[in-house]
């Protein structure tokens, strides 16, 4: 190749190399929001059939949003954290508070989505009262749905907690005058156990995964209670980003597309208590359960 055909492969590689720089600073710089710089969503569970739904609602007002899919509940944090996401939304604020003290994260709650009552279900009998006393009940063993689970117990009658019990709880913490006897088994079990035990509680994840109708549990926790605040479940932002007025019309979105509520709706077996808590009320939550994981470490 002659030198002049040589500088002129250079000049042209030089130049497209140049192009997409500019494209890609261009991308960049683009508005949060648009085709080309979207508002990055973390979840989990993006098969769900209303974040489509969600997606095409936010596409109306010109608003462009990916979903990006998480398998485990312990990366959206981190992600949003170092900013590879603008917003998550798949946890519950005793979540995010235990995440904040353990990683030092001030991540905040911007909007509430639902709470999802644990249920307590029984292969054998229609109503707590029909539990004979000294049967044996499954609860599952992880920290935070441990403690829910003994809550729903002691609120359906069937056990005592010391000092009226609280989101830390444990088996240790059950009086020796309840009625039932309480083991802890994996959570992916709980449902499994039903055949032997007089009932367990299932979490959400399991339930219609294993046959089990989410209307008929026996006793479930009440949304209504204050303390049910600390299981809403909620989009999360950085601290910085809280007052964002795009990120709190990505809320109202959710909160307001009936189409979008059906959905979680029916994905939730119809269990799901849809709920519009303010941010400041989810803040105060946030703040409590913080102080109270510190206090308990």
């Amino acid at each position: 190749m002659s030198l002049l055909k040589k500088l002129a492969a250079v000049a042209t590689a030089t130049a497209l190399l140049t192009g997409l720089a500019a494209c890609a600073s261009s991308d960049s710089d683009a508005e949060l929001g648009s085709e080309s710089n979207p508002v990055k969503l973390g979840v989990v569970g993006a098969s769900d059939p209303y974040w489509d739904v969600y997606l095409e609602a936010t596409e109306e007002e010109g608003i462009h949003v990916e979903i990006i899919d998480f398998a485990d509940y312990n990366q959206p944090n981190p992600a949003l954290s170092e900013g590879e996401l603008d917003l998550n939304q798949f946890q519950h604020v005793i979540f995010l508070a235990q995440h904040n003290v353990a990683s030092g994260d001030d991540l905040v709650p911007i909007g509430a989505t639902a709470i999802y009552p644990l249920g307590l279900y029984s292969q054998k009998y229609d109503s707590v009262d029909d539990i004979k006393d000294g049967e044996q009940v499954i609860v599952p063993n992880d920290t935070s749905n441990q403690a829910r689970a003994l809550l729903v117990l002691q609120s359906a009658g069937l056990i005592e907690l010391k000092d009226g019990g609280s989101i830390f709880s444990t088996l240790a913490d059950i009086e020796d005058s309840s009625r039932v006897e309480v083991k802890a088994a994996d959570a992916s079990f709980t449902a499994t156990s039903l055949a032997d035990v007089a009932a367990a509680v299932v979490n959400n994840d399991f339930v219609t995964k294993a046959g089990i109708d989410p209307l008929s549990a026996i006793a479930v926790d009440d949304p209504s209670d204050p303390a049910a605040q600390a299981y809403i479940n909620i989009f999360a932002a950085r601290a910085d980003d809280k007052d964002n007025e795009l990120f709190q019309r990505l809320v109202e979105i959710y909160q307001t597309t009936q189409a979008v509520q059906d959905g979680v709706l029916e994905v939730s077996g119809g269990t799901a208590i849809l709920v519009d808590t303010p941010a400041s009320e989810l803040e105060d939550a946030l703040a409590k359960v913080e102080a109270d994981v510190e206090a308990n470490e």
